[in-house]
């Protein structure tokens, strides 16, 4: 397995890989960029078909990060972990905490949060072994209610919220009321970005893996549930990929019936090239890493002052930037994607080159 020529590799700054036979636990944090500061991300569990696959989803996911923290004003780097492991079957007491001893390994270059297949309480029996996690500290949350550190509804929040403006921009209504949409994966953000949608008065379909999450969906929101070969295709106004990544690659894309494409998911583009696709067919695309950040700036408040308007103000300037992108995709006629990356570029660029600066001054000075 080949790192430092993957083509995912992108000049990651640190990949680890961990394994204790004891426990079973197999698993790989990689550290993407550190110019704004530590690397904090979500620790994910997951079956992975193969290793291969397990360390493309990382590195794809802790350069996300680094985008992600960038574009929300974040003074964090990118990184994410990955356990490789069904969290139904394998999860147990016993290998989080050695995934929490494999964290501290890093003495704080990475900060571990919760993701897909695990939870605060698995975050907190890491934190026996490791003070680098976060997301796990009791506190008012950015809607005035009680929250445990789970960031899933600060993300399902922001993701309404870029939801909101793509619909805005691309169909020109800001009332949601009859907007059609088809929301792939009803998990802990899936499900409240439906709710969300729901109360707005949106009509749903919905696709989930697991029947009962599916089930709640129909029960609460009247959801129509569809299959996994038709949630994307079907004749709506917005996607919103709330599962997995790769979601939108050469198969799915030509028959995509929907103007808008917003939803939390990680890494939906299954190549670069597939936002030029995009924009050519005429849609939308809501970069994930810009829409799906209510999580991190949920987590990154957490760590500082715990103050639920600042919290909700910083989820809803995701709008505010997501307008921004669209308005410069349109006039340059370059795909959402790209204008995305280079504005994320520009702001950790930017603090690498200060700090580079600052050094040499001191060196001089010494």
């Amino acid at each position: 397995m080949n790192v430092f020529s993957h083509p995912e590799f992108d000049n990651h700054e640190h990949v680890s890989f961990f394994c204790d036979p004891k426990t079973g636990l197999k698993a790989i944090i990689a550290v993407h960029n550190t110019s704004r500061g530590p690397a904090l991300g979500g620790c994910r569990m997951f079956p992975y078909a193969t290793d291969e696959e397990a360390l493309r989803d990382v590195l794809r996911l802790s350069r996300g990060m680094t985008y992600k923290s960038a574009l929300a004003n974040l003074d964090l780097g990118g990184g994410k972990s990955v356990i490789i492991g069904d969290p139904r079957k394998h999860k147990t007491e016993d290998l989080m905490e050695a995934m929490g001893r494999f964290v501290e390994q890093l003495n704080g270059l990475y900060i571990a949060a919760e993701d897909s297949g695990t939870s605060v309480a698995d975050l907190k029996i890491m934190a026996r072994q490791t003070k680098h996690v976060a997301g796990i500290s009791s506190h008012p949350g950015f809607d005035g209610k009680p929250s445990n550190g789970d960031p899933s509804p600060a993300t399902a929040y922001g993701t309404f919220v870029g939801l909101q403006a793509a619909v805005r921009h691309k169909l020109g209504r800001s009332d949601l009321r009859g907007l059609k949409v088809a929301v792939q994966g009803i998990g802990n953000v899936g499900y409240r970005l439906a709710r969300h949608l729901h109360e707005a008065g949106a009509q749903l379909w919905v696709n989930d893996i697991h029947q009962d999450q599916l089930d709640r969906a129909v029960a609460e929101f009247g959801a129509i549930p569809v299959g996994a070969d038709e949630i994307l295709s079907l004749p709506v106004d917005v996607i919103a990929p709330c599962a997995l990544g790769a979601v939108l690659n050469d198969t799915s894309i030509p028959t995509i019936q929907a103007k808008v494409i917003a939803g939390a998911a990680n890494n939906q583009l299954a190549h670069p090239y597939h936002d030029d696709v995009l924009m050519k067919q005429g849609i939308l695309y809501t970069p994930d890493f810009v829409i799906n950040a209510g999580g991190i700036i949920d987590v990154f408040h957490e760590r500082t002052d715990h103050d639920a308007n600042k919290v909700r103000a910083h989820v809803e300037s995701i709008g505010e930037t997501l307008e921004e992108i669209f308005t410069r995709s349109d006039r340059d006629q370059r795909p959402t994607g790209v204008i995305a990356n280079e504005l994320a570029e520009e702001r950790f660029e930017h603090i690498s080159a200060q700090k580079e600066q600052d050094t040499h001054q001191f060196a001089k000075a010494g």
